[in-house]
């Protein structure tokens, strides 16, 4: 009884909240939504947080051209990419175990993203199963790989997305290792995690999030818990973490993208590129569709290239021959279409959602896409921009 009316304060206080104007401040919510663990896994980036801080950093560098008396009223947002019509030129990013953050996890983002009109991709780290997502929602979606494991284990988990309706597929390259997360090493958010008396008092401070955790169960990387069978006592987030540390491969190549070209029969997509280099030989030798231009959101190579700085040089590179999407960094309408104008076909947005989920579950999801449209309408209408589809690098000086 005490903890369901110490759950029920904590959701009054937050209805009476001042409403997020920005995702700054979703971020906030968020921060103060989640116990300090959840919290380093969700914000953190790698050692110094140099590339993270940079990616969002980079888009300072750019000024947005505006034509003034131009009619605009009613800027056209939609834009087509991975095969899919899109309500915006923006789908919402791979971003593992969400369910961490809310217990409503990848089902309330898939939910609130095709409800706008737009994309979920589904980690491969998620918390609810490729066919429970697909199960809960109307429209296609997209799945995210990592290659962790054996060829049999690799090619079932891409089977399992093909057969549950996923109609594009980003492979993620950029994990051979695990990045060194520090604030995630302070404060025990680590594989498995690390607890303490003080994680349980931080546990006590959130209800909501313990209660939600407690009650769903999905605290795991659920493919992972599937992929073996547990051991005498073993915990499905004991399996997870033995699982993950197992198949983290150091030695993943060119090889083993054609081997995943080969079985995937949708769009094919190679994420975690930087180099001109990496990305024509993924269109050209491997044939995949395009490439995500991404950094990990700056969570493994610090001191990495920032994503939007890396994308005017890939862009020229592919040319026409492949699609250019890019994630990192992006918090405002205007940043994607920096990035737009810089040579993205589309963005993916990862962050910000989860900031959103984190403080307000799928309605958070929402507010946050509602929150980038209006950022897109207004900016384009400013700009005197009549169509997402006409921005290139006259649109920015």
């Amino acid at each position: 009884m005490q903890f369901r009316s110490m759950a029920s304060s904590f959701q009054y206080r937050l209805r009476r909240e001042r409403k997020p104007a920005s995702v700054a401040d979703w971020r906030e919510a968020a921060r103060r939504a989640l116990p300090e663990m959840i919290w380093a896994y969700v914000d953190d980036g790698a050692e110094g947080c140099r590339t993270k801080a940079r990616n969002e950093a980079a888009f300072d560098e750019y000024r947005l051209r505006q034509i003034c008396l131009t009619g605009v009223a009613a800027p056209k947002l939609a834009k087509r990419f991975a095969g899919t019509d899109l309500s915006m030129p923006f789908a919402l990013a791979p971003t593992g175990m969400t369910a961490l953050s809310h217990w409503s996890g990848d089902v309330a983002c898939a939910q609130a993203a095709e409800a706008a009109g737009i994309r979920y991709t589904l980690s491969g780290a998620c918390s609810y199963t490729p066919e429970e997502v697909a199960a809960a929602t109307q429209e296609k979606h997209w799945f995210q790989l990592y290659c962790f494991g054996d060829p049999d284990t690799i090619g079932k988990l891409v089977e399992r997305a093909q057969s549950a309706g996923y109609t594009a597929l980003f492979v993620t390259v950029d994990t051979p290792v695990r990045g060194h997360r520090e604030s995630e090493t302070r404060t025990g958010s680590t594989v498995p995690p690390t607890l303490t008396p003080g994680t349980a008092w931080d546990f006590m401070r959130h209800p909501l999030w313990t209660w939600g955790a407690l009650r769903k169960k999905r605290t795991v990387p659920i493919l992972y818990a599937e992929m073996e069978r547990a051991r005498a006592g073993e915990s499905d987030l004991q399996r997870a973490a033995r699982v993950q540390a197992r198949m983290m491969m150091l030695d993943l190549h060119w090889d083993d993208m054609r081997w995943v070209r080969d079985r995937w029969k949708g769009k094919l997509y190679i994420k975690g590129l930087l180099d001109p280099d990496d990305a024509e030989r993924a269109v050209v030798e491997i044939g995949a569709d395009g490439v995500v231009v991404s950094n990990h959101g700056g969570r493994q190579l610090d001191h990495a290239l920032a994503a939007l700085d890396a994308l005017p040089a890939i862009r020229e590179r592919l040319g026409a021959r492949g699609e250019v999407l890019m994630d990192g960094g992006i918090r405002r309408g205007s940043d994607i279409i920096k990035a737009l104008c810089l040579g993205a076909d589309g963005v993916f947005v990862g962050r910000p959602y989860v900031y959103g989920l984190a403080a307000g579950g799928r309605q958070g999801v929402k507010e946050v896409i509602d929150l980038l449209r209006a950022d897109l309408h207004r900016t384009m209408v400013l700009m005197g921009c009549p169509d997402v589809a006409k921005l290139d690098r006259s649109w920015v000086l």
